[in-house]
């Protein structure tokens, strides 16, 4: 009989399993939620698992309602509104820590695991990166055994961790199948709102210094893989915005615009490569300059070689392209494309730099010379690169130019293209990403943030449209190592120490593998995914029944194992040499007496056959007492097996039919 203490320890452990639940579900949204809806759904918990309150009355009917009331009230004015991931897990993580001010029953503490298992799918909705996986895992195995704790009276922690991670195990196979197998609908299936956060990448502005910003960062921003020889370090120039509008301070792009694009000769070496980009909520693709034709039929390739989706990257996606890093124009440029990257500049800023381009100009005697000759000022002309310049003036290519002479690629590329346009030379600022980190272990170049750079394009009547770094002129070192590499000495970023050691670099190469594999193959995999995947079996033009059919058979092979192993547990165990010799001497004696009751041990029967049968009195008990000391009592170290024979090969002697005779 379970006493009032005992049931009351259990009650509060169950209670305690149930929050841990629900805790580890509000712990794994903690980053993607305001922080105080994750400060009061762990203070209520807190607050419900004091031994004050554990016991004490509970809030009212009414207090809770008007709680509850209050709660939806709070998340419509943050997010206005009660749909999408955000709002819906913050709405879920309120209300289920205020159903702890009603937990009496068992069936609230199920509510509470329940409420932890809809975090975990909050968490797997919004992210899906192979480092979560293992909070994942760990959060159904928590849930998991809370269910136990919370089903079984008297259920231990321990025993219920392994009975969960049993059940997990025995699922993961279900769970494999499901995922290669099940039909998916054509399309995105996390077609919802996500929850907003910050990501760190190029933007369609650019002022002097905003990319040094991104030096900082040593998250990915993309993965290439090349289908054959890769271009040389100094080549790879990956194409993002393009800046045309410039307001004497901060380059812009020029919204809602969009021409055909000029007719182009493709000249020197095709590169074949794919493209696995990280979500920037942005609309453009990069890729290697210039792509030949658009990857996908949302994506535009516009009159200025930009590749822009129809809707921002909020998912990892994977495109194939063809580039040329050399180009050259089959038609002249238009009125439009003239006017717009020969704007004048806004009146009275940066007089020094138009005065200078206007000298060099008209030196030059061409647009080509007038560009070779602004290089060589930067060239011959003190500049050096840093990723810490001075800040500059209201007349920020002045101030470069003529007073600071440092700065990075930014500075350098806005101040290459004022000149220009001080000159009436058509030009505009590109951003993007210059060069790649190899990695071995994948076989592929990862672009980080920190390879952030800008670069300008200037029109030469026949070549067109026409690549110039100076940057390169400045620091020519840029173009083949990456900008860690370009730091000081002094400056020890964690980056650059960790690029330092060769053993550290290989695991961050085997770490960003393995992410990539993951990326590729599970985060990407979808209904044309699966299809590839059937036809790796043999089957011809798959299509969503040849998926269900197959599902359906892998289904029923792991309820077949399942049975199986079900099957092969419960049953029972075959008797070893003692117990088939008992038996075999039960048999002999139920001859001559009554048989032995299910719940007689061996020295009962002995007595009940020996009332009976006085005669057998000194026989029969001798070889049931030997029974029960091998069965049940001790013996000694080398002889068990020994004395089991003789055992056995006793009763093979005993003849009761002439023990009656007699």
């Amino acid at each position: 009989m379970t006493t009032p203490h005992a049931a009351d320890g259990e009650a509060r452990r169950a209670l305690a399993w149930a929050c841990a639940a629900f805790a580890g579900g509000v712990l794994l949204n903690f980053d993607r939620v305001p922080a105080w809806t994750t400060a009061a759904a762990l203070l209520l918990i807190a607050w419900r698992f004091t031994p004050k309150r554990s016991s004490a009355r509970l809030p009212g009917t009414v207090a809770r309602a008007l709680l509850a009331l209050v709660v939806v009230a709070v998340v419509l004015l943050r997010f206005h509104t009660l749909n999408g991931l955000a709002a819906g897990t913050a709405l879920l993580m309120l209300m289920s820590a205020l159903k702890l001010l009603e937990t009496r029953a068992r069936r609230d503490q199920f509510v509470m695991v329940g409420a932890g298992l809809f975090l975990l799918l909050a968490a797997c909705l919004d992210r899906q990166s192979l480092v979560r996986v293992p909070l994942y895992a760990l959060q159904a195995w928590l849930c998991c055994s809370a269910l136990a704790v919370v089903a079984s009276a008297g259920f231990g922690g321990r025993a219920a961790l392994q009975l969960a991670g049993r059940a997990l195990l025995f699922a993961l196979p279900l769970a494999v199948l499901m995922f290669l197998f099940f039909p998916r609908l054509p399309g995105a299936f996390w077609a919802i709102q996500r929850i907003q956060r910050p990501v760190t990448g190029l933007s369609d502005t650019l002022s002097p210094g905003s990319i040094v910003k991104l030096v900082a960062s040593y998250d990915p921003a993309f993965r290439v893989q090349f289908a054959g020889r890769a271009p040389p370090a100094e080549e790879r120039y990956w194409r993002g915005p393009v800046l045309h509008d410039f307001d004497g301070y901060t380059w812009r792009r020029t919204p809602g615009v969009f021409h055909v694009r000029q007719r182009l000769q493709y000249l020197g070496t095709p590169y074949r490569y794919r493209v696995a980009l990280e979500p920037t909520r942005q609309r453009w693709w990069f890729a290697l300059d210039t792509p030949a034709q658009s990857p996908d039929t949302t994506v535009l390739l516009t009159y200025d070689n930009q590749l822009l989706g129809s809707e921002p990257l909020t998912e990892p996606v994977s495109f194939d392209a063809v580039s040329y890093t050399r180009t050259r124009a089959l038609e002249p440029l238009g009125a439009f494309g003239r006017q717009q990257d020969t704007a004048p500049l806004p009146p009275g800023m940066n007089p020094r730099s138009v005065a200078l381009a206007q000298t060099l100009r008209q030196r030059a005697g061409s647009d080509a010379g007038f560009v070779q000759a602004t290089l060589e000022y930067l060239r011959s002309g003190g500049f050096e690169y840093t990723l810490t310049p001075e800040p500059l003036g209201a007349d920020p290519a002045d101030e470069l130019l003529f007073n600071t002479r440092a700065g990075f690629c930014g500075h350098y590329a806005s101040a290459f293209v004022t000149l220009m346009r001080a000159a009436s030379v058509p030009a505009r600022v590109v951003t993007g990403y210059l060069g790649g980190e190899w990695n071995p272990i994948g076989g592929y170049f990862v672009v980080r943030q920190s390879d952030a750079h800008a670069w300008a394009e200037v029109w030469l009547d026949g070549r067109g449209w026409t690549r110039i770094d100076p940057t390169a002129v400045v620091a020519p070192e840029r173009l083949r190592r990456g900008v860690f590499d370009l730091l000081p000495e002094a400056l020890a970023t964690p980056e650059r120490l960790l690029r330092a050691s060769a053993w550290l670099t290989r695991l961050l190469q085997r770490w960003d593998a393995a992410n990539a594999w993951w990326s590729d193959h599970v985060v990407k995999f979808d209904y044309s995914a699966q299809l590839d995947l059937l036809g790796r079996f043999g089957i011809r033009s798959p299509d969503v029944r040849d998926l269900g059919w197959a599902f359906t058979l892998a289904l029923l092979g792991w309820l077949a194992v399942i049975a199986w192993h079900i099957g092969r547990s419960a049953r029972p165990a075959s008797p070893d040499a003692l117990a088939r010799a008992y038996t075999r001497l039960c048999h002999k004696l139920e001859r001559i007496g009554p048989p032995r009751a299910p719940h007689q041990g061996p020295l009962s029967f002995a007595e009940t056959v020996t009332a009976d049968r006085p005669e057998l009195r000194h026989t029969v008990r001798a070889l049931l007492a030997r029974y029960a000391q091998l069965r049940y009592g001790p013996a000694a170290p080398g002889t068990r097996a020994q004395d089991i024979e003789e055992f056995r090969r006793a009763v093979a002697r005993l003849s009761l039919s002439r023990a009656v005779s007699g």
